[in-house]
């Protein structure tokens, strides 16, 4: 859709019954070419009938976890016992949040669904989403209670050292509170999940087939255990090698193992996985017809951000209707935009951002 196209659809949701001349008024464009977008919108979908009946909007449900981001970063080597010289910094962080901030930022129309408390944090993370253009209407709000955060220490050459989290109140989204938006989750065109949800939520999230396709994040190997009932329902699953080992079955030594372990995976029920190797870049593979994409030059400086930038860009694909083969090299370059900034999110992150990054260094 064009900014243009986009500019017509908000002017018609605010009033329905706009004539097309007050609409060409309003954007100082001419008639005729106010006709034109609404025949290409119609031909498109969005306008589904005379009096400006408009289809109801596609949008990606994202449920996981929200915290505070506590980040430090060395200035030089860390020496074990020894106090090292560097920067801090505070931010909106989570998997489910930061996969959400990701994807409006592409451009998708997301509703975020996480629990929180109801202390300044939550009120930081509540903003953080608005200001992304991320829903959070559907959030569990509980008073009393101190919002999740993680501390991360990161040596000098941007790798993670050691991390702590403090995420128990994820688990307060229980499957009550999962049932009661169940709404939602039967509107969305597409469900992200993350595994720091509870056994019970993603139990009572997948009691009965859902139409949209499902993607998940394990978020690591402690958490991914969870994942294993439900592996037939999920239709696109991001793993790195140690959540692919313990999800498969099948160890992952070297490349060669690559397909193998995707096969697995695709045996047990999954329709489509993309296999995160850090820095030695990622395999894909759909339907058993395996990729393996080889690390572009990137210029590191925070890895926090990178898979779940890479996971907004699955969905965003999937949201779009792209094919696998065209979202994957497009995850992968979202990911590279954000290893280049010191915060989790990059501010930059957009569609169009992503698409010069690809044309400049293409996987």
């Amino acid at each position: 859709m064009t900014e243009r196209e986009q500019q017509i659809l908000d002017l018609i949701r605010q009033d329905p019954l706009i004539p097309q001349q007050e609409l060409a008024d309003k954007l100082g464009i001419s008639r005729s070419a106010i006709a034109g977008h609404i025949m290409h919108l119609t031909q498109k979908g969005h306008i589904q009938g005379k009096g400006y009946i408009l289809a109801p909007e596609r949008y990606a449900l994202v449920i996981g976890g929200a915290n505070m981001d506590l980040c430090g970063v060395a200035d030089r080597p860390l020496v074990d016992g020894d106090s090292t010289p560097g920067s801090l910094t505070a931010s909106a962080g989570g998997v489910g949040r930061n996969i959400a901030d990701n994807l409006a930022r592409l451009g998708s129309r997301v509703e975020f669904v996480s629990a929180l408390g109801d202390d300044r944090w939550a009120e930081q993370l509540i903003e953080s989403c608005r200001l992304a253009g991320v829903g959070t209407e559907h959030c569990l709000k509980i008073a009393g209670a101190t919002t999740s955060s993680y501390l991360s220490l990161h040596d000098s050459d941007g790798e993670m050292r050691l991390a702590l989290n403090d995420m128990s109140l994820i688990e307060r989204l229980d499957a009550e509170q999962m049932e009661r938006r169940r709404g939602p989750i039967d509107r969305a065109s597409v469900v992200v999940l993350d595994a720091n949800l509870s056994e019970d939520a993603l139990e009572t999230l997948f009691a009965r087939p859902l139409d949209a396709p499902v993607l998940v994040d394990p978020v690591s190997r402690a958490k991914a255990h969870k994942l294993k009932p439900f592996l037939a329902q999920i239709d696109t699953l991001k793993p790195n090698a140690l959540e692919a080992e313990l999800l498969s079955g099948h160890r992952l030594d070297s490349d060669e193992d690559l397909p193998r372990v995707a096969d697995a995976l695709h045996q047990l029920g999954v329709k489509r996985v993309l296999l995160s190797l850090g820095s030695r870049g990622a395999y894909a593979s759909d339907a058993g017809q395996g990729v393996r994409y080889l690390p572009s030059a990137t210029d590191v400086v925070n890895v926090t951000g990178a898979g779940d930038a890479l996971m907004a860009g699955l969905a965003h694909g999937r949201l779009a209707g792209w094919s696998f083969t065209e979202t994957v090299p497009f995850a992968l370059a979202a990911a590279r935009l954000a290893l280049a900034t010191k915060t989790t999110i990059n501010s930059t992150m957009s569609e169009a951002a992503v698409r010069r990054l690809m044309e400049k260094t293409p996987c």
